[in-house]
Order: C-alpha cells, then sequence, then structure tokens
C-alpha cells in the first residue's frame, strides 16, 4: 500500500497537498471553494499549460453558492441556416461574457430571439 506524501507540488491552478494511496491526490482548494471536496481521483486531473492570464477569477464570475453563474450573451457573431430534410433550422454563433472567442457556442436562433430579443437588432428570417 502506498504511502501518502506531505509535499506540495505545484501542478498549475491548484497544489498537490498529498498523494492518498495509488489513485487520488489531495488538492490545496481556494477559500472561495468551500463546499468542494478536496480529494480528486487521477483520472479527474489534468495537467495545466496555458496562458495564467486566460484564468478568470471567481469574484469575476459572480459564482453563486451552489458553484454556479449566470452566462450572459454579449453578442451575435454569426448565423447559419441548415437544412434537415424538408425543414430550415437556424443558428447563430454566440458570445458569452467570461469566456473567450474559443468559448463560443452554436445556439438556436428561435431560443435566443425569445430570450435575448436585444441581440438582434432587426427580425431574422429563414432564408
Amino acid at each position: 500500500m502506498a504511502r501518502p506524501t506531505d509535499r506540495r507540488l505545484d501542478h498549475g491552478l491548484y497544489m498537490i497537498l498529498r498523494r492518498v494511496g495509488k489513485v487520488v491526490y489531495k488538492l490545496d482548494l481556494p477559500n472561495e471553494l468551500p463546499s468542494v471536496h478536496s480529494f480528486f481521483h487521477i483520472s479527474k486531473l489534468r495537467k495545466f499549460i496555458g496562458d495564467p492570464t486566460s484564468i478568470v477569477s471567481l469574484e469575476a464570475l459572480e459564482v453563486k453558492e451552489n458553484l454556479s453563474y449566470e452566462d450572459i450573451p454579449i453578442e451575435v457573431l454569426n448565423r447559419q441556416v441548415n437544412k434537415l430534410r424538408n425543414q430550415k433550422v437556424a443558428s447563430v454563433k454566440v458570445l458569452w461574457r467570461n469566456h473567450l472567442v474559443k468559448g463560443t457556442t452554436w445556439e438556436a436562433e428561435a431560443d435566443m430571439l425569445s430570450r435575448y430579443p436585444h441581440l438582434f437588432p432587426f427580425t431574422p428570417t429563414l432564408a
């Protein structure tokens, strides 16, 4: 049986406090995440390689007690119409607050129009 280690290893966003067994690690999580369990299976850990400036703080996201936050769309970047058998389905590419350009998503145009009409200065029509 493997012994837990008492070393602090800096492997990116969170420090590994110790190894527990063969596949479990205890992480040093920030105080802003009190309800998150600090023990993780090795399959859930990923090496952090990236730009530290791309990390979004929890305060900026306005994270709620249940660890959720509200995505707010900023703008519609693109529009496409796909033909599926006998009908046409319109989609829009949406840029969300607190996401990078890589974090844009394609959403159903009808759903976005009903939830966020201010993003559409004109009423879109299927072409």
